[in-house]
């Protein structure tokens, strides 16, 4: 997750979201970890696991869910990723320029 926070904070400034969606744990749980281990992107929670599980078919983290500014699903990867890679960083960037802001 240290890689997911730089990009966060990197772009940020330029529209770039990150949302971290947990489900099913204890929300006080939920705020310790985000607590020590230095999350910086909001956390939503989904206790029932309604929400992540049954609208968007998450059933094993992480997964990531790339929307538009118009709220349009353009793709997702299920699985951990090194969001600190030079891939990555131009993977968003093209993301932000195909978006109108």
């Amino acid at each position: 997750m240290p890689s997911v926070n730089k990009l966060y904070t990197q772009y940020r400034v330029l529209g770039f979201e990150v949302l971290l969606i947990n489900f099913h744990e204890d929300p006080e749980l939920v705020r310790r970890t985000v607590r020590e281990r230095g999350y910086v992107a909001p956390v939503l929670l989904d206790r029932s696991g309604d929400v992540a599980g049954k609208s968007y078919g998450v059933w094993g983290p992480p997964t990531a869910y790339f929307v538009d500014r118009q709220g349009r699903l353009l793709g997702r990867v299920a699985g951990a990723r090194d969001w600190g890679s030079a891939a990555a960083r131009r993977f968003v960037e093209a993301l932000l320029e195909v978006s109108p802001r």
